[in-house]
């Protein structure tokens, strides 16, 4: 197997895009790695484009790659669509690597890209729901709904909640990971609070990131104060629904040499799992993965300088900092209460906002972290740099398979400069 490394990447601001369409984000994006890159369209031998809800929203399927290739003038190539819920991209990445790696191409290009937005909420709503078994999901989520309404009025008698306004009754997914801290709680004693100082640190590093959706600073008790979506989950500390793309121009050493890039970000690890029913005490899909991913890249959680975490909620990030072994089970609040997990922490997870702030494009989201950690090893991410990162980890899971995701992608780069 050849080594693969990353010498561009491009993005477009994460929001809300009414006066731009799917191709459009896509040129931004791909234009953006490739100025990174230093190299012209016409160099690109393959593409792996990633994207989960189009056909559902536009009703365009199939070629999605290949359309918007199209319309930046890029033809003539192997192009892969590549659908996987919310590792769409992050999947597309593996897959182009996987080409380079066996030879089959030296160039690459990684295209993800989503246009979510649209004035029907319950449609937008609906999109989530598609990424689980939609013949029990809705069964699911009744009964969930049910569980938080009690758990709020119990921990609301014990004063215990500052927000006094009923749900806002948000997506299956809020609903989920809502379930999954409420047991927590249970189990090892996280705190609302602890959720809250979650949240309020990512907005707070969204500040300093040009493109993420939101660059609003937060209180931990601002956080506690708004809407609540599903106890013990307030409104920032969920991940918006939002636009845009994301991409990454991925090459062989061989192309490297006769590039001559003075900074390329190489890929030491990059695997897939699914996610399968198990009991509540089994280990969880990002524990079984990480162990795959940090064997296949040769270090361990304590070699890692920096991460992109999937935070769909506030919870999603504490889960995913316990499961990626970066603090023993049952201690993700805690290790983000002691504050190493921001930026100055001795482990920075999501400088760039996450998605609770930066934005969850779903299809655009895997590369949207990529982008964030070549920066980050690059030493490029003005505002925001983590001093000194030389390995950075990106965990990103997508759908919802009995009480874990349906998959996950977990990528480990390293600086190789």
């Amino acid at each position: 197997m050849r080594d693969v490394y990353i010498i561009g990447v491009g993005m477009t601001k994460f929001g809300k895009h009414m006066d731009k369409n799917m191709k459009t984000l896509a040129s931004e994006a791909v234009d953006n790695a490739l100025e990174h890159a230093g190299i012209t369209k016409d160099k690109i031998q393959s593409a792996v484009v990633g994207n989960a809800y189009q056909g559902l929203v536009t009703g365009q399927e199939s070629i999605r790659g290949q359309v918007v290739l199209r319309a930046m003038g890029i033809g003539d190539i192997p192009v892969t669509n590549v659908e996987n819920a919310c590792c769409s991209s992050s999947t597309a990445l593996q897959v182009a690597w996987m080409d380079i790696a066996l030879g089959l191409h030296d160039v690459a290009l990684v295209l993800g890209m989503e246009k979510m937005y649209m004035e029907d909420r319950e449609k937008r709503l609906k999109l989530f729901s598609a990424s689980a078994d939609v013949e029990v999901i809705e069964m699911l989520v009744k009964a969930m709904k049910e569980d938080a309404e009690r758990k709020r009025r119990e921990a609301e008698a014990k004063g215990e909640v500052l927000d006094k306004k009923e749900s806002s009754g948000g997506s299956a997914f809020m609903e989920i990971y809502a379930m999954g801290a409420r047991l927590h709680m249970e189990k090892y004693g996280l705190t609302q609070r602890q959720l809250a100082i979650v949240s309020a640190k990512n907005h707070n590093h969204s500040v300093h990131n040009p493109y993420a959706q939101y660059r609003k600073p937060f209180t931990v008790d601002e956080v506690l104060a708004a809407k609540l979506i599903a106890y013990p989950l307030t409104l920032p500390m969920c991940s918006p629904v939002g636009d845009g793309a994301a991409a990454a121009i991925l090459c062989s050493k061989k192309y490297l040499k006769k590039l001559g890039s003075s900074k390329p970000v190489k890929i030491l690890a990059t695997v897939l799992g699914g996610g399968m029913d198990r009991g509540f005490d089994d280990p969880d899909l990002g524990e079984r993965l990480s162990k795959r991913a940090y064997e296949q890249a040769g270090v361990g959680p304590e070699d890692v300088d920096v991460a992109e975490l999937h935070d769909a909620t506030a919870f999603g990030e504490i889960l995913n900092s316990e499961s990626m072994g970066f603090c023993p089970k049952g201690e993700g609040g805690i290790f983000a209460e002691e504050g190493h997990s921001t930026l100055g922490g001795k482990l920075p997870i999501n400088p760039s906002g996450g998605l609770e702030s930066k934005g969850h494009p779903v299809g655009a989201t895997g590369v949207g972290q990529i982008a964030e950690l070549v920066w980050q090893l690059r030493g490029e991410a003005d505002g925001r740099q983590v001093e000194n990162a030389r390995i950075g980890l990106a965990e990103n899971g997508g759908g919802n398979i009995g009480i874990e995701e349906a998959a996950m992608v977990i990528t480990i780069l390293q600086a190789d400069f």
